[in-house]
């Protein structure tokens, strides 16, 4: 089954709605963000609840793995989907939800883990 940011990420750019406010405000940044900031805690806390432990190594791997992921979907963008382009400010996005969701993981989601 494919996943459903894979299917979003790959929809051509005719067939994603553009509604004014929302292009005004880069709500696709902002779902970048979220997206990649929860792709990060999830990892993160699947890991730390197979192994007990998780550390500053491995929570790196995770953010640099997750954005070299979304690198690798705005190359997919650029070559193999219609109307679509590689977008920097997107992968900033994803990196920069990367970042927080290690951060938010580490300082916060940890002390809730049983």
């Amino acid at each position: 089954m494919d996943h459903p940011h894979s299917f979003l990420c790959t929809l051509p750019g005719k067939a994603i709605p553009h509604t004014g406010f929302l292009d005004m405000v880069h709500i696709d940044k902002v779902a970048h963000f979220f997206l990649f900031g929860g792709m990060v805690l999830l990892l993160a806390y699947g890991y730390h609840r197979h192994h007990g432990y998780i550390g500053a190594g491995m929570l790196s791997l995770i953010v640099l793995s997750v954005t070299a992921y979304g690198l690798a979907i705005e190359f997919i963008q650029k070559y193999l989907v219609a109307n679509r382009s590689f977008d920097m400010w997107d992968l900033a996005a994803d990196a920069a939800g990367a970042i927080v969701g290690a951060l938010i993981f580490r300082f916060i989601g940890k002390r809730f883990i049983k």
